[in-house]
């Protein structure tokens, strides 16, 4: 088994309006964007500094009609792309794209959980999330959560299809955080979702600076703050967003002492 495997290794936008998607994460997150030269529909690359982060790439006509929406996905290396499909079927899940070659660069096919949160499997990709400390940096992932309604039933089916293992459970008002990691490193959370939200999902958190600054640029940008600011055990503060084409994600910050929020942190 390679260091990578059960690794989140790269994310990517499927949106229905690129370059809409280009204007709008450039303002609130700080990325630039680079054309990508590969096989197939057009691609590109948002980059923090001159390194690529995430991906970008539109929504064919079909998939629309055929029901697709704007979201982020995630992609999890694997050791054999085509024996992971095979055992996400075993354990409940389905699969929604079949392991596919992009030739000279991955393997890939896309998947979806018992609950239907839906991940990518890869083998091949070399991601600049791997570097050390890279979760920390401004513009990088900094985080992944996944909202579901049956927090043990979901840890259960990646814990066998990844490898993942527990780390702390959190109790909290909406219920049990559960911490897991992935290759010896804490890697994300599962957390039940809320009621509001009609499907458990996978949510990828992008590192800002000032939180209420990135809220504001959200909201200007045409998208919308759905949950925060709310403050984390290490000190950040959070936000969970939808951009303008209804994609959902999520900004981790700190917030300045000079923001609207202060006096809520030091008075009764």
């Amino acid at each position: 088994m390679n260091a990578a495997h059960g690794r989140f290794v790269w994310y990517e936008l499927s949106t229905t309006d690129t370059q809409s998607a280009k204007a709008f994460y450039a303002r609130v997150v700080g990325w630039g964007t680079r054309d990508a030269v590969t096989p197939g529909p057009a691609y590109a690359f948002f980059t923090a500094g001159q390194v690529p982060v995430c991906g970008l790439t539109g929504l064919s006509d079909e998939a629309t009609k055929g029901g697709e929406t704007s979201r982020w996905i995630g992609y999890v290396a694997v050791d054999d792309v085509d024996a992971a499909a095979r055992r996400v079927e075993s354990l409940g899940g389905i699969v929604r794209v079949p392991p596919t070659d992009v030739p000279g660069i991955s393997r890939f096919s896309i998947i979806a959980d018992p609950e239907m949160a839906t991940l990518a499997l890869v083998r091949g990709v070399q991601s600049a999330q791997m570097e050390r400390d890279a979760s920390r940096a401004h513009g990088r992932i900094g985080w992944r959560e996944l909202l579901a309604a049956d927090c043990e039933t979901s840890f259960a089916f990646y814990r066998e299809l990844f490898g993942w293992r527990k780390g702390i459970a959190e109790a909290g008002p909406l219920g049990t955080y559960q911490l897991f990691s992935a290759a010896e490193e804490t890697a994300g959370g599962i957390a039940t979702r809320q009621a509001a939200l009609p499907m458990s999902l996978w949510l990828y958190y992008f590192n800002v600076g000032d939180i209420d600054a990135a809220a504001a640029r959200v909201k200007e940008g045409g998208g919308a703050v759905l949950n925060g600011p709310n403050e984390v055990p290490d000190g950040s503060w959070i936000i969970q967003c939808t951009d303008p084409q209804n994609a959902m994600f999520a900004l981790a910050g700190r917030r300045s002492y000079g923001a609207v929020g202060f006096m809520e942190r030091v008075m009764p």
